[in-house]
């Protein structure tokens, strides 16, 4: 395959930035996303140019780092994450732009890689738990009703990827944060923290700059790990009870 690379390059936080225009001719369709990357930057740093930054680990679709917007989609054409998006998805002779996660919440870094220590803030703010369970019999002693069990699990799968809030046209957390409720808040041992736990989050969730969230639900459709919008309507839920609690 032959193809059109318009790639997002910002020396810094402080640069403006734009787009870079690369012709790559050597691609084939069973590569994923980010090893077009790779042979991008074999032949940027072989003719003595600076690689494009991007974020990646695991490349198994588990992490959530390689998160990208791929021709104004988040992680691109399919659902899933850029990792496990192969160049089947794309034509040949076909023009991609590649750019960061656009969200204030979100700064750009350098090129591809953004700062999501937003996500962190939000889950240290309340997304844990005091309870000690002890070890994995003592915890699956606690009787939990399988409908609520299957959505913690569900729920509990957000990886964290940013996807939501980059599709998102207000640049909202409120479904990684609803997920992070949701999966906690279903356990027994979430509860005692519970009412606190959704005040604290959703605070520091606007403290940090994401948007409000007006039920659009983009967030959901580009979820890689398919989300349901419900967990905000769980989070909404919990929010009431806990400003009812005079939290």
């Amino acid at each position: 395959m032959k193809i059109t690379l318009k790639v997002w390059r910002q020396s810094g936080p402080k640069d403006s930035g734009g787009l870079a225009t690369y012709e790559l001719d050597d691609i084939t369709e069973d590569m994923s996303f980010l090893e077009v990357l790779d042979v991008l930057n074999e032949g940027l740093i072989t003719s003595g140019e600076e690689p494009v930054a991007f974020d990646s680990d695991c490349r198994e679709g588990i992490c959530g780092m390689c998160g990208l917007m791929i021709n104004g989609s988040a992680h691109g054409p399919e659902v899933t994450t850029t990792c496990q998006l192969h160049m089947r998805s794309f034509s040949d002779g076909e023009t991609i732009t590649v750019e960061p996660w656009r969200a204030d919440a979100f700064p750009v870094l350098k090129d591809l890689v953004v700062d999501r220590s937003a996500f962190d803030r939000i889950i240290q703010a309340g997304g844990f738990i005091s309870v000690n369970t002890g070890a994995a019999p003592d915890a699956h002693a606690v009787p939990v009703p399988k409908e609520n069990a299957d959505k913690a699990f569900a729920s509990a799968a957000c990886i964290g990827c940013g996807a939501c809030v980059a599709a998102c046209p207000n640049a909202s957390g409120m479904l990684f944060m609803g997920a992070k409720v949701t999966h906690l808040g279903l356990l027994p041992q979430g509860q005692p923290e519970r009412d606190a736990r959704v005040v604290k989050m959703v605070n520091q969730h606007d403290h940090e700059g994401f948007g409000g969230c007006t039920n659009i639900g983009e967030c959901a459709a580009a979820c890689p790990k398919e989300i349901p919008m419900d967990v905000i309507s769980q989070l909404n839920k919990d929010l009431r009870t806990a400003m009812q609690h005079g939290r």
